[in-house]
């Protein structure tokens, strides 16, 4: 048997929902607005697959600089290195 490599492999506990918490979203989540310079935390939502950042930049807190479409691009740090992560608004909350 070969081990899988797929984009979500390794992620039984960071997606998994309390069982309280299972289901859809509230589509207030989906239609939140962030403006440029805002903060915000990359929260994976493991109930929408689309526009879902890697499981590598989940808990990550970063600077939004822009908008591609119906996604938002936010500037993160990967260790050293300064990255632009591209999220739909599902998977990032605001930081007060």
């Amino acid at each position: 048997m070969r081990r899988s490599k797929g984009t979500r492999q390794g992620t039984r506990n960071i997606l998994r929902k309390k069982p309280r918490d299972r289901g859809l979203i509230p589509i207030t989540r989906a239609l939140q607005q962030f403006e440029e310079g805002e903060k915000a935390r990359i929260i994976l939502e493991p109930s929408v697959h689309k526009g879902q950042p890697h499981r590598r930049f989940h808990g990550k807190t970063g600077v939004v600089v822009g908008m591609q479409g119906e996604a938002f691009k936010v500037k993160v740090f990967d260790g050293n290195m300064e990255k632009i992560v591209l999220t739909r608004p599902e998977h990032l909350r605001k930081v007060e």
